[in-house]
């Protein structure tokens, strides 16, 4: 298979599967809000794997906030911090542990911003942080690991690498 055609099979699949796991999670009341836990940022770690991940997951993100009906300063730095944070996992994909941090610290920077400035919510950046923080936490760092785990066993049957 061409290159070219795998890597945009392979960012229009991510970037789909995000879109789908985050309506599921928003028809949960999951995915917005002060308290996020939104299954589709588990898909964080794919950079590890291809890097068709990055603007896989900067399109998929920026496709779900505007299907999940957010503000459009959050559509705009919302995709931006997922973008932000997945190219961090992207250059840490030699480092698996700690290639889940950059996009917690990217929400968790960007994301109580725009919950304080774009939806004017009740309470101070640091809860905001601590809430983006506990959630973004819990999609990466558990569920988002756990994937990595299942994928480096059985993900040989997938095409991940673009030659």
């Amino acid at each position: 298979m061409n290159s070219k055609t795998l890597y945009m099979t392979q960012a229009a699949c991510i970037a789909a599967l995000y879109v789908i796991l985050t309506v599921i999670t928003n028809a949960l009341g999951l995915a917005s809000g002060v308290i996020q836990v939104r299954f589709s940022e588990a898909l964080c770690i794919l950079p590890i794997f291809t890097p068709a991940a990055v603007p896989g997951l900067f399109v998929g993100c920026l496709i779900a906030n505007l299907l999940t009906g957010c503000a459009p300063w959050d559509v705009v730095f919302g995709s931006l911090a997922t973008l932000i944070g997945v190219y961090g996992t992207y250059l840490l994909r030699s480092h698996k542990r700690l290639a889940v941090l950059p996009p917690i610290i990217s929400n968790t920077l960007i994301v109580p911003w725009v919950l304080h400035l774009v939806y004017q919510f009740e309470g101070s950046i640091i809860y905001f942080s601590a809430t983006v923080f506990a959630g973004e936490f819990i999609s990466i760092a558990v569920i988002g690991s756990l994937l990595r785990i299942l994928l480096e066993k059985r993900g040989q049957a997938i095409p991940w690498h673009i030659r």
